[in-house]
């Protein structure tokens, strides 16, 4: 069944795509170059934007990021390594000079949370960082 889980081009992932270039926004997808492989890449404004879903990867709080009671083993092992790979692809993506914006699997229907997007990589081009 895990099989057939997708890693890109997901319903997530398609609708902030759709929404930032809706707002202007022109991405890179997948850079294969970077760590982690960020699902949206803005080179323009040095930012790495991750869609991640909130089971897979454990979102904090969220009512989707439940454990399994069967097999716990397994996917306390698999939830945690998740979590560890997504700090350290982070942590690599920043120290090479990218800013990384996670968007949450349940964010992504929330209007508020997609302008504030919007402002966060925007943000760091008006303040002249933007690696040019």
């Amino acid at each position: 069944m895990m099989a057939g889980i997708k890693g890109k081009d997901t319903a997530p992932e398609m609708a902030v795509r759709q929404f930032l270039h809706r707002e202007g926004f022109r991405y890179r997808l997948h850079a294969r170059d970077l760590p982690g492989r960020p699902d949206i890449l803005l080179p323009r404004y040095r930012t790495a934007v991750q869609v991640h879903g909130c089971f897979w990867h454990q979102h904090p709080g969220c009512r989707y990021a439940y454990r399994p009671s069967s097999n716990s083993a397994f996917w306390d092992k698999k939830l945690a390594g998740n979590r560890q790979r997504d700090e350290r692809n982070e942590q690599k993506l920043h120290a090479l000079g990218w800013r990384v914006c996670t968007v949450w699997e349940c964010e992504v229907g929330d209007p508020r949370r997609m302008k504030r997007l919007v402002r966060e990589i925007s943000r760091g081009y008006n303040a002249g960082d933007s690696g040019t």
